[in-house]
């Protein structure tokens, strides 16, 4: 069984060594063959610096490392290409001096590598013009260019002003190059996560093609549908036997979980490094957003006064994401672009592109909403106050539970507070996993889905929830609490959710919301059969 590539971006070392690799070299060649310059915004851990690799082989003709792969057999593999590859995240860049000496520092070693003597000792702008001119004069070939993270100095340094206004006067000059030396470069391709205005890049070089948003490479990072059926099917038969459940059941919960990035409103695809994780530890969490998520995202989180917009479905037209200001920073803007955010649906406006924005799986709304809590509100999270909760639920002591509940609802501050169903469950599993339970989400079952399971020792809890807007004229919730209880508590006993946890004690509790109040009711699944 071929393995899990986890943390692997180099194309060779998966090849080599018999790790998965999605096949995306159709994507290559379909760009290769209609233009020499791109760009590519993506998030983080989504395949971007594999993809570089993958253009780094293909360049050097390493057919071998190509074979069974779509490209192989529509390649010139006599044509090999003299390669440029600058990675950022492996650049010091916390000081503009640490990060001319680095970039210098990798000038000199390519130069090496060429066996070439660099004349221009000090300027790094001149330098590089000098590497590409002598790497171009030696081999007789144009200069394939790739530049990973081409943004990082500024994203990582994007609290300190000084150092950000240095570093993108430094990556400036840098990248102004790349115009000069046109005629002596064969291909050029530059990823990050945000297309800056106050970068040369975008304006010096006039026929770059930012590809981020193109529907023919909406595809190019991440995995498809198709891809988890063809590729990881002995992973998907693994965690399906871990679980329990069928795999149409394992494909729809990952579907859930992790599936709906799209760049277009139609391709989706799945977040590979979470999807990886999750065939290596066999259990659903959150894994992207602690390795995948900038500072710059943090930072806007603390600093913005209101979060409504990006926790719910926003529409924007497109001219928001050409050009990203961090003299100005857009929340809508770097939410989209840190992955936070998807593209749902295109639709023309007044002949103008406009996209709808929204969550993309329950993972990043989990997670984001998980972090609002925490930004927000200052709670002792003790053990103590857990037992107290699960004291409530075993006695089914529905008072006090309320009372608990409600506190903690009255905590949220009005900024992030949205009247949708959704938005409740979401904070409350939130809070629920922050006080150390064992939580799911929209745990499938063979004819639908819970709205929340808590697990215990002795017990576990099967949880729905329901949801009244309040009518402006009266103040009083359109649906009476009442109803919404007996509906969420019949759905649990009808559906028989917890058919699957037979060998637990069973405790049903229904949860309806409206506004920034709420009621509870709690049964024992057996009491309440046999009324």
């Amino acid at each position: 069984m071929e393995k899990l590539p986890i943390g692997i971006s180099t194309f060779s070392k998966l090849i080599e060594n018999n790790y998965i690799y999605v096949d995306k070299t159709k994507h290559i060649y379909e760009m290769i063959n209609t233009g020499e310059i791109y760009f590519l915004s993506r998030p983080r851990r989504f395949g971007k610096s594999l993809l570089v690799s993958t253009l780094e082989e293909l360049f050097k003709g390493n057919k071998k490392l190509f074979k069974g792969l779509y490209i192989y057999d529509k390649w010139n593999w006599e044509e090999k290409y003299p390669i440029i590859h600058l990675d950022f995240t492996n650049r010091a860049h916390n000081t503009p001096k640490e990060l001319k000496t680095s970039i210098n520092n990798f000038l000199t070693k390519i130069g090496e590598e060429y066996k070439l003597e660099l004349t221009e000792n000090d300027l790094y702008v001149d330098r590089f013009e000098e590497l590409i001119k002598k790497i171009h004069d030696k081999t007789n070939k144009r200069v394939v260019v790739l530049i990973d993270e081409y943004d990082k100095p500024i994203i990582d340094n994007i609290t300190d002003k000084n150092i950000l206004n240095d570093n993108q006067k430094i990556l400036k000059s840098f990248y102004n190059v790349l115009k000069g030396t046109d005629k002596y470069i064969k291909f050029i391709f530059i990823t990050g996560i945000s297309k800056f205005a106050n970068m040369s890049l975008f304006s010096s070089l006039n026929n770059l093609d930012d590809i981020t948003l193109n529907r023919d490479f909406a595809c190019i990072c991440g995995y498809t549908h198709q891809d988890l059926k063809d590729k990881f099917k002995p992973y998907l038969n693994n965690l399906k036997d871990e679980l329990s459940i069928s795999y149409e059941e394992t494909i729809e919960k990952i579907n859930y979980w992790y599936d709906g990035y799209s760049w277009d409103g139609k391709n989706k695809v799945y977040n590979p490094f979470s999807t990886l994780k999750l065939f290596k530890d066999k259990e659903f969490s959150n894994y992207w957003f602690d390795t995948g998520t900038p500072e710059l995202l943090i930072n806007v989180l603390k600093a913005s006064n209101s979060y409504k917009d990006v926790l719910k479905p926003i529409i924007v037209k497109e001219s928001r994401f050409k050009i990203f200001d961090y003299n100005n920073i857009d929340p809508i803007s770097i939410f989209f672009q840190a992955g936070y955010l998807t593209i749902t649906e295109k639709m023309i406006i007044n002949d103008i592109i406009h996209y709808k924005l929204e969550f993309p799986n329950f993972e990043v709304e989990n997670s984001l909403l998980d972090h609002l809590i925490d930004l927000n509100i200052t709670e002792k999270k003790t053990f103590e106050q857990k037992d107290k909760i699960i004291s409530y639920i075993e006695k089914r002591d529905n008072k006090n539970f309320q009372k608990e509940m409600r506190a903690f609802l009255a905590r949220i501050p009005a900024r992030i507070h949205i009247e949708q169903e959704y938005y409740y469950q979401s904070i409350f599993l939130a809070w629920l996993n922050a006080l150390g339970f064992e939580t799911e989400g929209e745990s499938p079952t063979n004819i639908g889905f819970t709205d929340m399971i808590l697990k215990e020792e002795d017990f576990v809890v099967v949880a729905e929830f329901k949801f009244s807007k309040i009518n402006p004229n009266t103040n009083i919730p359109v649906k009476s609490y009442e109803k919404m209880l007996k509906k969420a508590m019949k759905q649990i006993k009808d559906k028989k959710y917890h058919e699957k946890y037979s060998d637990k004690k069973i405790i049903a509790i229904a949860i309806a919301f409206a506004g920034k109040e709420l009621q509870t009711q709690i049964e024992q699944i057996e009491d309440a059969i046999t009324l």
